[in-house]
């Protein structure tokens, strides 16, 4: 829903972009924590297939980057920014820590906020670089 709420429609191609991009990101590292044992998800959606929960890792961060990203305050102030960079990963973990303490869906083995917290932060700003890139290059194309 946060997506066909919060997307423009001028933007599709763009949120496609960044929920593409940030799936690649959350693959292989949903895929290291867990095969390290780091998480575990004894509830999933897919038993056999995969270790790592679809919904977090193909649903949930990249729609919520996807947000993070065009909705991005670029005529704001830094102050305004530097909110904007931790107010973001801040409310998924703290999400992320009720849901693994009062749920069955995640448990952490040798995992802490902090690391997803990370994580979610570094991600989020790679995405933000890597859609800014992007279309940089783009528009520079379109206008030669």
């Amino acid at each position: 829903m946060l997506l066909v709420l919060f997307t423009p429609r001028n933007k599709i191609r763009e949120a496609n972009l960044v929920f593409l991009f940030k799936q690649l990101m959350t693959w292989p590292i949903g895929l290291a924590v867990v095969e390290n044992h780091l998480i575990e998800y004894p509830v999933r959606e897919f038993t056999f297939a995969t270790q790592t929960s679809f919904s977090f890792e193909y649903f949930i961060y990249p729609a919520t980057c996807v947000i993070f990203v065009l909705r991005y305050p670029e005529n704001k102030n830094l102050f305004y920014k530097i909110c904007w960079h931790l107010f973001w990963p801040t409310w998924i973990t703290i999400s992320e820590v009720l849901i693994e303490r009062y749920t069955n869906l995640i448990l952490y083995i040798n995992w802490a906020w902090y690391w997803t917290w990370l994580s979610l932060s570094a991600t989020f700003f790679i995405s933000l670089v890597y859609y800014r890139w992007f279309f940089k290059k783009r528009n520079e194309k379109a206008s030669t």
